[in-house]
């Protein structure tokens, strides 16, 4: 079995509270700023792009560190299950510029077999094609998808993997069966 981890909510914390305060606290730009994530998330528009339908000056280092806080219990799991030799892989909604700062600051992303970001195979979760996209490049079916948003374990799902809702770390670890501790 393969494990296909979500970064978001999984391994990497939601967005930073006071990050995103430093870059607006109305609701209007934050309106605007989800509206056209999804494009940016695929890779369909550019930074500037992205940044100019949010109708703000680009924020892009304040968005990168808004995202960028770490549970390493998790990451702690991760080499968990590579030192038992399980395959792991990875599919993350996620801009280009967090792609290159998480690759550049974080080794623990050469564990895993595959690293799909949304900004490089051209789709978003929860769009089923995301997941085939994974499934396919794996080379596998006996997949199981972990995501803390429902919405995607549902979509991961429907092409016919298994699915974790993510709460926590103690919940995940008796769905990922023995993993033998180091």
């Amino acid at each position: 079995m393969i494990v296909l981890f979500d970064m978001f909510g999984v391994i990497a914390r939601h967005q930073s509270r006071e990050v995103m305060d430093t870059m607006s606290t109305s609701p209007d730009f934050w309106a605007a700023y989800w509206e056209h994530r999804p494009a940016y998330d695929r890779g369909d528009v550019t930074a500037d792009e992205y940044w100019a339908l949010v109708g703000h000056p680009p924020l892009v280092e304040q968005d990168v560190a808004s995202w960028s806080r770490v549970d390493y219990e998790m990451v702690a799991l991760l080499h968990e299950l590579h030192n038992a030799d399980r395959r792991i892989a990875l599919l993350s909604n996620i801009p280009e510029d967090l792609a290159r700062h998480f690759e550049r600051t974080y080794a623990w992303l050469e564990l895993f077999e595959l690293c799909a970001f949304s900004c490089r195979i051209g789709h978003a979760k929860p769009d089923r094609a995301a997941f085939e996209w994974c499934r396919d490049a794996l080379g596998d079916d006996d997949i199981l998808f972990v995501d803390d948003r429902l919405e995607n374990v549902r979509a991961a799902e429907l092409v016919g993997m298994r699915g974790h809702h993510f709460t926590g770390i103690d919940s995940l670890r008796p769905a990922l069966g023995a993993v033998k501790q180091v």
